[in-house]
């Protein structure tokens, strides 16, 4: 037995393979997702079923609210940008990124994975086909690593929390292909920045387009039911 580790999982196609890949490791997975007053919190509701789907040990929904400090689109009255240009999407931080919220995820997930003794964390994050966010970079798991291990008990006494980011240098067609073949139900992942009645996805947002190109390169049905589409 690998032992336990604590999954970020935010409903989305990265967070769910990054769950169902610590599954095939042998981990027993604690999953943690994160009500942060996002525009997207229907993404919730799809990491419910995806915890459920996959079989974790247990799954909390920690509330914090960063719509307190604003300045992204995704937790301010900011207006979520449709039809961005590839190159644009990969050569700019978006208005999408939320100021820390990969910092603040994963020292909870640190101080989760401290309190139950669990030696792992697996993030989904990805550094080839993402927004331009600078906390999904291998640079910036790098270096919280070495902040997990200073400041934490368990790295002081020798026993540090590995942190693991399976997904950080794979396309989103890999993705979607590794989670395909470990049997991830991505019917039921949300993606959209923008989402509709119903969570339906807008297809125009950063992340929808970028879904989009990954299921059509992994040449594997997309399931999104997308606005306007029927």
């Amino acid at each position: 037995m690998s032992g336990s580790a604590v999954v970020l999982l935010s409903g989305g196609i990265d967070s769910a393979t990054a769950l169902a890949v610590a599954k095939s490791q042998g981990y027993d997975c604690y999953a943690l997702s994160v009500d942060y007053r996002q525009r997207h919190r229907f993404e919730l509701r799809a990491a419910k079923k995806i915890a459920s789907a996959l079989g974790v040990k247990r799954h909390r929904i920690i509330k914090m609210d960063l719509s307190a400090f604003g300045g992204s689109a995704l937790t301010d009255s900011i207006a979520v940008p449709k039809f961005r240009p590839e190159r644009r999407r990969s050569s700019t931080i978006p208005v999408t990124y939320v100021p820390g919220r990969n910092m603040v995820l994963l020292a909870l997930a640190l101080a989760w994975a401290e309190t139950l003794e669990a030696g792992h964390i697996f993030i989904g994050v990805n550094a080839v086909d993402y927004s331009g966010y600078p906390d999904c970079r291998p640079e910036f798991i790098r270096a919280f690593q070495r902040a997990a291990d200073l400041g934490t008990r368990v790295g002081a006494e020798g026993k540090p929390i590995r942190i693991h980011a399976p997904l950080i240098r794979m396309t989103k067609a890999d993705i979607i292909r590794k989670g395909t073949s470990l049997g991830v139900p991505f019917r039921w992942t949300h993606s959209c920045y923008d989402p509709g009645p119903g969570g339906r996805a807008c297809g125009a947002c950063d992340s929808c387009l970028i879904r989009k190109k990954g299921f059509t390169e992994a040449e594997i049905p997309d399931p999104t039911v997308y606005i306007g589409s029927g």
